[in-house]
């Protein structure tokens, strides 16, 4: 019987490197569940497992899009849902940060198929917000009372979705779980050990090439590239333009991924499904193999 493990948890609490131990004593394959290590060439700023990393484990989902290319939620939830049910290990592992990603997989959301449609988004943003909130408001009245009328991009993509399929994207949207056990296993510790873990994480991009791999990126691809405007690799693209020092963009890389991991321990904490391990416990593989196990004898 199919079943799915899934290693979930704020950036820089040793997801890869347990779901590696796991994969191996599993014998089984690594899904990633990361919005950008889905992308070529984005590699130390999206701490990406490295090529010795991945020919100890069969990775999937990682380095399938070109930079210029777009993984939508969709595409993401159907290639996922394709391998999970095709690859002949019984069990697979699905591991990373990206809350929407692994929503999509264990509550099996459905997603409306509408791409981007950045003509009809310029008409709209010429609006205003409040405009197009009220507008929502009159053709999805549903989907606006669950955004806030501050939130320009759900109001968007809500209102894309209607006017290019004509049917509000609300009766669009709902979950159809999947029949197959999941274990949700989620990694976590007190924010000043993890405060730290980040700085060294950090400290260790920098050492590991980022200000290149940034450069590099910035000369084949030009500075507008919208993934180049995400966490680690504005605040170099700020240092390679001169704005400002190597010393502040590592403290801004710091500063913004604690930012961001705080957001994720909020996602994550509101699925009580999770089990929860301490990241910094010595004995974190032993516990987690015993749930495991328990869970694959079920």
């Amino acid at each position: 019987m199919t079943r799915l493990i899934v290693i979930c948890g704020a950036t820089a609490t040793g997801k890869s490197g347990l779901a590696i131990a796991l994969a191996k004593r599993l014998h089984t394959i690594i899904i990633s569940a990361d919005s950008r290590q889905v992308y070529r060439e984005f590699n130390i700023g999206t701490a990406k497992p490295t090529i010795g990393e991945q020919k100890l484990v069969p990775h999937y989902l990682i380095d399938v899009c070109e930079p210029t290319e777009t993984m939508t939620v969709a595409d993401y939830q159907e290639q996922v849902q394709q391998l999970i049910n095709s690859v002949p290990q019984s069990c697979s592992l699905l591991v990373g940060g990206t809350g929407l990603y692994i929503k999509a997989i264990t509550r099996g959301m459905k997603i409306p198929r509408v791409a981007p449609n950045l003509q009809l988004r310029s008409q709209l943003q010429t609006l205003g917000q409040r405009q197009l909130y009220q507008m929502l408001q009159q053709v999805d009245a549903i989907a606006a009372s669950k955004i806030h009328p501050h939130d320009a991009v759900r109001t968007l993509r809500a209102l894309e979705v209607f006017y290019i399929t004509g049917f509000p994207i609300s009766q669009q949207q709902g979950e159809n779980p999947p029949t197959y056990p999941i274990l949700q296993i989620g990694l976590d510790c007190n924010p000043d050990e993890l405060n730290q873990r980040i700085a060294q994480r950090t400290e260790k991009m920098i050492a590991d090439g980022l200000v290149d791999e940034v450069r590099d990126l910035c000369n084949k691809y030009g500075l507008n590239l919208p993934l180049l405007e995400t966490l680690g690799y504005q605040e170099i693209k700020q240092y390679l333009r001169e704005e400002i020092s190597l010393e502040t963009a590592k403290q801004d890389i710091i500063l913004h991924t604690r930012q961001f991991a705080k957001r994720q321990r909020t996602w994550f904490r509101a699925y009580p499904e999770i089990a929860w391990f301490d990241a910094n416990s010595g004995n974190l593989l032993d516990d987690v193999w015993r749930t495991i196990e328990a869970f694959l004898l079920s």
